[in-house]
């Protein structure tokens, strides 16, 4: 009886410290889920890419492209097996923390945790600058615009997961109908010619009018390569939102790749081929440049116009809740501040939301660089995405009885894959930007240093992550003896 009295408050505590973090389970399906994939990227199919062209024009790009398409293709298989094993709001910490232990899993988290609250501090810059060159009731880009798209996009998410998620939904699809429209469009005026028409940089090794800027162009483009599908390895955050997480979610990242590519291969060739490489190289909004190229707009570039505004809305929206879920778990564990993984009544992270959407806007407010902030985005995803295929490697090794719902196909060869191509896309991020990604590896460093000297010996064993890590401490040490 003493034993009784002892344990239960203790246990009792453990119950309300996760009651009071809990998220409302059984919200999503995998239709909004890969519509929530699909949602992180579509922005990226209407803008930002073509910068690429002017670092390895359209053959440097082009293969770039291929291969971080292939990158991501080879890293999401990967994770479908992972988040089948461990689907908890973690997502790519909670893989590297089983298989990397505390260590691994914080330089995972705050890796991901530095691109989803940078992107859309990015992304709220273009959004002003859309809504500004369309004239929209004659409002500009500047921090009245970013406070009150914040404003409305983190009130739409403290309203709850299923609202928002089918939010996101339909604002993608719009996205994803005017790609369809614009390829359709671009058609009549397609011409292979006008695919590689940069001028050669005859001093570049290995250039020729497809690779004008020699074979370390090819290497220069993988950022931009990567911007058709940055974002995807997002899904498993809404792991414990989600109904029967072990088979939905490897199904809508399948389908979320899948569709990406499709949409990847046709805007990118389709914009390059109407208007020409060099015309859009620099331009801000490509598929509306490639629409209009006497510079007079029609019903179509308005269209494709609108609706790149939707796809930077839709991507915007999604990365706001994939940062609050990341940073949830993270502080749910101990790995951040504890009070961060506070939710509502609603059952939203509402700290979670509010704390890196007031960072996003304060960095936009004060910046104004958008490109910049994107590309210390691009630095934190490749780190988190070579220590989450590193994660997968690892636990088939030493793991491989672990019951797998799912199974990456080609085991470690795919995981390694994109383990090799994230490493190279790392190192090309300072042949982009070297500014940004000393800003961000100087991020990272700070983070770092607090979790070694503070929060290492505050972890929640209770918490979700820990408690799998725990039981396969426990498991391993009965094998052992």
């Amino acid at each position: 009886m003493s034993q009784e009295s002892t344990s239960t408050p203790a246990a009792a505590q453990a119950d309300d410290y996760l009651e009071r973090r809990a998220l409302r389970r059984g919200s999503a399906g995998w239709v909004l889920l890969t519509g929530l994939g699909v949602a992180y990227v579509v922005s990226g199919d209407y803008s930002g890419w073509n910068f690429g062209l002017a670092e390895g024009g359209f053959g440097g790009l082009a293969i770039a492209m291929v291969l971080m398409g292939a990158m991501y293709a080879c890293m999401v298989f990967a994770l479908a097996e992972l988040s089948s094993i461990l689907p908890t709001a973690g997502g790519g910490y909670g893989f590297a923390r089983r298989a990397l232990g505390p260590w691994g899993g914080f330089l995972t988290g705050t890796a991901i945790l530095i691109e989803y609250v940078l992107a859309p501090a990015a992304i709220v810059i273009f959004i002003g600058d859309y809504v500004e060159s369309l004239g929209l009731f004659g409002l500009e880009s500047g921090w009245p615009m970013y406070l009150v798209c914040f404003a409305i996009f983190l009130g739409i998410h403290l309203w709850g997961v299923g609202e928002a998620l089918r939010f996101s939904f339909v604002v993608t699809g719009i996205a994803v109908a005017a790609l369809i429209v614009f390829a359709l469009a671009a058609l009549p005026d397609f011409s292979f010619a006008s695919l590689d028409d940069i001028p050669v940089d005859s001093s570049a090794a290995g250039s020729s009018s497809w690779l004008p800027f020699g074979l370390l162009g090819i290497w220069a483009a993988f950022p931009f390569g990567m911007w058709f599908f940055l974002g995807v390895e997002g899904v498993p955050l809404a792991a414990e939102e989600t109904r029967d997480p072990a088979r939905t979610l490897p199904k809508a990242i399948r389908w979320s790749m899948g569709i990406l590519v499709v949409l990847a291969v046709v805007t990118f060739v389709a914009a390059a081929g109407t208007r020409g490489s060099a015309s859009i190289q620099e331009a801000g909004n490509p598929l509306v440049e490639a629409l209009q190229p006497d510079g007079r707009a029609t019903t179509l570039s308005r269209i494709v116009n609108y609706a790149g505004l939707a796809g930077l809305v839709a991507s915007f929206f999604s990365l706001i809740y994939a940062g609050s879920r990341q940073l949830f778990a993270l502080s749910r564990a101990g790995y951040l501040p504890r009070f961060l993984s506070l939710t509502s009544r609603r059952k939203a992270p509402y700290l979670g939301l509010l704390v890196p959407g007031t960072i996003g806007f304060l960095l936009a407010a004060v910046s104004g660089n958008g490109a910049r902030m994107l590309n210390i985005a691009v630095f934190g995803a490749t780190i988190s995405y070579a220590l989450m295929s590193l994660s997968h490697i690892v636990l088939r090794r030493r793991e491989p009885e672990l019951p797998r719902p799912y199974r990456t196909p080609g085991g470690v060869l795919t995981s390694s894959v994109a383990l090799v191509l994230a490493c190279a896309a790392l190192v090309a991020t300072f042949l982009v930007d070297v500014t940004a990604a000393l800003i961000a590896l100087a991020v990272y460093v700070v983070a770092l240093a607090y979790f070694g000297l503070y929060s290492r010996k505050r972890l929640v064993a209770k918490a979700p992550e820990e408690e799998f890590a725990a039981l396969a401490a426990a498991e391993a040490e009965l094998t052992r003896d």
